[in-house]
């Protein structure tokens, strides 16, 4: 079984047969630090609906993750007005709040909801139960809460565990015509079961040093998901935040199509006072001010993304 130290993020791989409880204090030998750890659940615990389908199956034709191993890229704001500009393109939408962070789910004005590890515990098993219906015609939300982090502990590294959020999407994906998942930035339980269920990645990217670097490493991991759990994922980079006035915004946007030739969005999103407004107030930003730049370029990535064969 692999542990994985909190502070410092070094793997132990232990002996499953010399862990006698389901939760143990460990301590890092590294770094010195003492944490609760777990027993992995077996595949008989985590109650799949239909594992051999879920891992025979090709990847949901209309599943899209919005990812990168860095944060403050725009991932949620992406997720929301991406699937804000779907809606109003007459798409029936499912937001999935994929982050125990929630900030999708408050950003919707949501509070008090339950998450997916309420559906997990469930008896009923029925998605839908959990969906929010959002102020916006055929925009949905599946919330998150801070409940959501025991997900990580109870089934990270259990067999088949990257299955878990495809299982429960097949039986719903007619109902929708876009499914937009949003993710943290570390890879663990959320990452890989995004990306295990996505057909597409959008990879929201600044037009900065260290970003860039955060795309290599999520292109890297979805090169790894391509050969291990789904072999048809595809990723297309948006940049985001990008200051057109900025010579050296200019300069990193160049070099992210060269060494990345054929797989950036012809649309960027621009810097825009309008979309911290948004957010203060709850909302996406097309809804706050349909008219802003931010705004009309979402508009502008949801026809890309519709003209797109998925």
């Amino acid at each position: 079984m692999i542990v994985v130290c909190p502070n410092c993020k070094t793997h132990y791989d232990l002996q499953e047969r010399l862990v006698q409880e389901p939760a143990f204090i460990a301590r890092c030998t590294k770094c010195l630090h003492v944490f609760s750890a777990y027993q992995p659940v077996r595949v008989g615990q985590i109650g799949f609906l239909n594992l051999v389908e879920a891992k025979q199956r090709n990847a949901l034709k209309n599943v899209v993750a919005i990812s990168n191993q860095k944060g403050g890229v725009a991932k949620t704001t992406t997720c929301l007005n991406l699937g804000l500009s779907l809606a109003l393109n007459k798409k029936r939408v499912l937001l999935v709040d994929f982050d125990i962070q929630a900030n999708l789910t408050i950003s919707l004005g949501f509070k008090a909801t339950p998450s997916f590890i309420d559906l997990l515990n469930s008896d009923s098993q029925n998605f839908e139960l959990f969906v929010r219906q959002t102020q916006y015609k055929n925009l949905s939300l599946f919330p998150s809460n801070k409940n959501m982090v025991m997900l990580n502990k109870r089934y990270f590294g259990a067999r088949n565990f990257e299955f878990i959020l495809k299982d429960r999407l097949l039986p719903i994906e007619d109902q929708y015509d876009y499914i937009l998942i949003d993710t943290p930035p570390s890879i663990e339980f959320f990452t890989l079961n995004a990306l295990t269920a996505a057909h597409l990645v959008v990879i929201p990217s600044q037009c900065d040093y260290l970003s860039t670097h955060g795309v290599d490493q999520i292109l890297k991991l979805i090169q790894l998901i391509k050969a291990k759990t789904n072999p048809d994922i595809n990723s297309r980079i948006l940049v985001t935040m990008f200051e057109k006035e900025n010579a050296a915004s200019e300069m990193i946007y160049k070099k992210l199509n060269k060494l990345y030739p054929n797989m950036s969005f012809d649309t960027l999103i621009e810097m825009d006072a309008r979309i911290r407004e948004a957010q203060i107030m709850s909302m996406p930003v097309l809804a706050y001010n349909p008219q802003s730049v931010a705004g009309r370029q979402y508009l502008r990535l949801a026809e890309e993304i519709l003209s797109l064969k998925m």
